[in-house]
């Protein structure tokens, strides 16, 4: 496993890193198998791991927190956590940037870690106007307490990150860069000069450039599809442009996916999660591998074309990662 400077943070984190969320904190999911593959990616070198506590039915991170606990090395680890998104005790989130529940999601969080402080704390889909003086104020506050260490944003929506760059206070972000989202390494540029680390999410594209993504009928397989249909229609558009990388004599769709993130040198951290070991273990093995120049070319020439028009639709609103 190879590693890279997380920004100005000082902090150097594995550049594969493991999202647990999704389907991985869902109850329905064994814990079992879901701790295995926390530990197997520890094992073999990845050193972040991203979670919420609103992830999966408020389930993914106490999950991640009890992965964690058998670790002999969990305090070197960086663990990456929200705030700003709540769960209502029936169902249903929503928004909270209040000072209070600002402080006390951040306790939780602690709690179900067991750790000192939160090595990296996200701001999970804020509006610019929710980056107000009283909660940078807040955040600050928990710093000066040791609470947490570094600051970071969450979000898809450009103008927000435009903003954060504006703003001292913030060491990182996490935006969704991948082989679907080429246009997002000129502001992924302008953040590693500012020296602002650069956490791709969705980093494999949701696999939805794979040929048998709806073709299981396993639980989890049409939960994944469902997502995609709801929340990333034009997206699956315009991966029927890359069904070629399935036909790699070497590389799985996924490796060459995860491999074209991580030819970004301004990218910190490339994150993924899943709930299949073999899949795990194959994509960890693509951290120091290049891509051959003329697969680089055929997914530019890819990524230039437009979304086929039987399933051209206008894109859904810019989200944070889930």
């Amino acid at each position: 496993m190879l590693y890279r400077l997380l920004g100005r943070t000082g902090l150097r984190v594995s550049e594969i890193g493991l999202g647990c969320a999704s389907f991985w904190g869902k109850r329905i999911f064994s814990e079992t198998d879901a701790i295995r593959l926390v530990h197997e990616a520890a094992e073999h070198g990845v050193t972040f791991f991203d979670t919420s506590p609103s992830y999966s039915g408020g389930n993914a991170e106490p999950r991640l927190g009890r992965a964690l606990a058998t670790l002999k090395n969990r305090h070197d680890l960086v663990i990456a956590t929200k705030v700003g998104t709540r769960l209502r005790r029936w169902g249903g989130a929503y928004k909270d940037w209040s000072a209070i529940s600002v402080r006390s999601s951040v306790e939780e969080s602690l709690r179900r870690f067991r750790l000192d402080a939160i090595p990296l704390l996200q701001l999970h889909g804020p509006r610019i106007e929710d980056l107000t003086d009283g909660l940078l104020g807040a955040l600050e506050r928990l710093k000066q307490e040791g609470k947490i260490r570094h600051l970071s944003v969450n979000s898809f929506d450009m103008p927000v990150i435009a903003h954060v760059m504006t703003l001292p206070d913030f060491a990182a972000v996490m935006i969704d860069y991948n082989i679907l989202r080429p246009e997002r390494a000129a502001i992924i540029r302008e953040l590693a000069e500012r020296g602002i680390g650069v956490l791709a999410g969705h980093a494999l594209a949701g696999g939805l450039y794979a040929r048998r993504f709806y073709g299981t009928g396993r639980v989890r397989d049409l939960w994944y599809a469902a997502r995609a249909w709801k929340n990333h229609r034009a997206d699956l558009a315009r991966s029927e442009h890359f069904r070629f990388l399935n036909e790699e004599k070497d590389w799985t769709g996924a490796e060459i996916a995860l491999a074209w993130v991580l030819a970004n040198s301004d990218i910190s951290c490339a994150v993924f999660g899943t709930t299949r070991l073999p899949h795990l273990l194959s994509l960890l093995q693509t951290s120091g591998r290049t891509l051959n120049e003329n697969l680089l070319t055929r997914i530019r020439r890819a990524a230039e074309l437009p979304a086929p028009s039987h399933h051209r639709r206008s894109s859904p609103g810019a989200r944070s990662d889930k």
